[in-house]
């Protein structure tokens, strides 16, 4: 049985990517800031035929990742899905003044955390059948695409910044944990209607729901093979520039 691990698993594409896998038969654990605030996903959880284990975890806190460790300690797991992040709005990161300690903790939520988080259960991962790692990332992290001034990519330099360096971390774990059989998944989920995609993707015709993003998310998941591994892709396959 596949076991998987998701972070920000409380709420928008963590939570269900959550019901995703669970209702397909795996085993899910799902990690989120505050569980006892998380009703919804405690919700699914009682429901769930125990499928579903909620632990506590602050991606931004290594003291936090620490304690998850020694919970999980030498448990085998298949899938780790890092989707906890945070775009760094209200305060400023535009083109004419960043507030800098919100962009630092952008950095350290989006792209730090995750880092730190999948060294700590590398040893849990390499224990596993499937032995995939996975970032849940944005186009906006790509350094090869220009964007329309008339989007709000221009108010987001800490978002695509921290983004941008969650790509870099994980292209480079796909290379040095190759050897170990490890496949690296560095996914951009569609311009999904939660808070994070902001109010115009409530607005737009192209936006999908979060559920749809999470089956296509958990399909391409399925699919990533050594020969894909570490590729920067939207969830259906095309491949963003870096």
């Amino acid at each position: 049985m596949t076991t998987v691990l998701i972070t920000g698993a409380n709420r928008g594409v963590g939570l269900a990517l959550v019901k995703e896998y669970a209702t397909g038969g795996d085993q899910v654990i799902a990690t989120c800031r505050e569980p006892a605030k998380a009703d919804a996903l405690n919700s699914f959880a009682m429901a769930s035929n125990g499928r579903v284990r909620i632990l506590p975890l602050e991606i931004a806190d290594e003291v936090s990742i620490a304690s998850l460790k020694r919970v999980l300690a030498d448990e085998p797991i298949d899938i780790i899905i890092n989707n906890a992040a945070i775009n760094g709005t209200p305060k400023e990161q535009t083109y004419l003044r960043i507030d800098g300690e919100n962009y630092i903790h952008a950095v350290r939520v989006n792209a730090l955390g995750p880092m730190l988080l999948s060294q700590a259960l590398f040893a849990n991962l390499r224990r596993g059948t499937a032995k995939r790692l996975v970032a849940i990332t944005s186009s906006y992290g790509s350094i090869g695409r220009d964007w329309d001034r008339t989007v709000t990519a221009h108010e987001r330099y800490a978002y695509r910044a921290s983004k941008a360096a969650l790509n870099m971390g994980m292209r480079s774990l796909s290379r040095d944990w190759a050897e170990f059989g490890v496949i690296v998944g560095i996914i951009e989920p569609g311009w999904v209607r939660t808070d994070m995609g902001g109010k115009s993707a409530l607005e737009t015709a192209t936006s999908i729901s979060a559920e749809e993003s999470a089956r296509g998310m958990k399909d391409c998941i399925s699919k990533l093979t050594p020969e894909t591994s570490g590729i920067f892709q939207r969830f259906w396959g095309e491949v963003l520039p870096w």
